[in-house]
């Protein structure tokens, strides 16, 4: 079967048979829902998770360079406020941009060629979950307005999304040869005077002193699932806080399973990622290096890494997003769909701020009196 053929019978297969509505994804089960009648439909998953695994770095970037890697058509708009793209839903001409709740206007008989993803992980957590995900964290922030809660209540639940984020995962095989130092500890016995009462005494004292010798070796450290956000959109420390993702709930990509939210598209290209993931791993690579030198103390004066088996998955991970005005200044909060970790903006309250400083004040204050008497 084509990828027309195929992308045509997912079309059909999206229609409720009992009223023509189009059906939605429900969270947290493999089926599909009509919200007007109530009809599911089952989505039949093929997916062994035995079987998930990336595909070659090299032959993927060649398929993209050369047009040959799977894609799909999409109505694709990009939000004029903060440059993000994400597809519309279908029959849907006007939306706002979950990001930064921007409006949006699309004319649907537009379409784009987009990449494929290999696999999605579908949506567990309810937009009302999520809302109260949401409510919950708020109400633990510290300095926070105190009618924040109360303002943001409607507007948060109003402007709640579901949108699958991008990542590339990156799997490789590092093998890192280095040169550096090991630092080893030896005490000498030192002899000082001091004054007591009066006297001066002679006394001794241990003092610690590092011996450095040098150092070089192999080691090896095997990557598995290093994931880099493709959405500047979300920032990168964001999306970092959201994991991890419960990435052996994978599916082999199906688009029924957007089918009621929002997909971005790829802003960050597989090669700019790979920078990111590469920087992701040197920490872990430096902490295998120091336990490799040994000793007190370690030092690297130089390594060089290569990355065998490099692999990549392009995968859609699962969010709900809002973005919401408070004074006049806008925010957004980030739920991951999947396990209810929750990020995102937030105000600050200056008078609560500084009423604390200044009863710390008070209390320093208080006590320096109480010491004086």
């Amino acid at each position: 079967m084509s990828f027309e053929e195929k992308t045509s019978e997912t079309v059909n297969t999206l229609k409720c048979q009992n009223c023509g509505a189009i059906l939605h994804y429900a969270p947290g089960t493999n089926s599909l829902q009509c919200e007007y009648c109530g009809t599911v439909n089952q989505i039949e998953d093929t997916t062994d998770p035995l079987l998930i695994a990336p595909v070659d770095y090299e032959s993927f970037i060649s398929d993209l360079h050369n047009h040959t890697g799977a894609t799909q058509d999409a109505v694709v708009v990009k939000c004029t406020g903060c440059g993000a793209s994400t597809t519309m839903l279908p029959n849907v001409t006007a939306d706002s941009c979950p990001f930064c709740a921007s409006p949006l206007v699309v004319d649907t008989s537009q379409t784009t060629s987009i990449l494929q993803p290999h696999y999605v992980l579908p949506f567990v957590v309810k937009d009302s979950e999520a809302l109260q995900y949401f409510r919950n964290w708020m109400s633990k922030l510290w300095f926070a307005p105190s009618d924040l809660v109360k303002k943001v209540r409607s507007g948060a639940s109003q402007q709640l999304k579901g949108v699958y984020i991008p990542h590339w995962s990156y799997d490789t095989d590092t093998d890192t040869s280095y040169v550096g130092q090991r630092g080893e500890y030896y005490y000498t016995t030192e002899t000082y005077t001091e004054q007591v009462n009066g006297r001066t005494e002679t006394r001794t004292r241990q003092v610690r002193h590092t011996a450095w010798y040098p150092a070089s070796g192999r080691v090896a450290y095997d990557f598995r699932d290093v994931l880099v956000s493709a959405s500047p959109s979300l920032p990168l420390k964001m999306a970092q806080i959201l994991e991890p993702w419960l990435l052996d709930q994978l599916k082999k990509y199906d688009g029924r399973y957007l089918s009621g939210f929002r997909a971005e598209v790829y802003q960050t290209d597989v090669e700019q990622a790979l920078v990111t993931a590469k920087k992701r791993m040197d920490p872990v690579i430096c902490q295998e290096i120091y336990s490799d030198i040994g000793g007190d103390e370690q030092r690297i004066d130089r390594y060089q890494v290569t990355y065998n088996k490099l692999g990549v998955k392009y995968l859609l991970l699962p969010v709900w997003i809002s973005a919401y005005k408070y004074n006049d200044k806008l925010y957004h909060f980030v739920v991951n769909a999947c396990t209810g970790e929750v990020t995102g903006d937030r105000p600050y309250s200056w008078i609560k701020i500084a009423s604390l400083v200044i009863a710390i004040i008070v209390i320093i204050a208080l006590i320096y009196q109480y010491s004086q008497k």
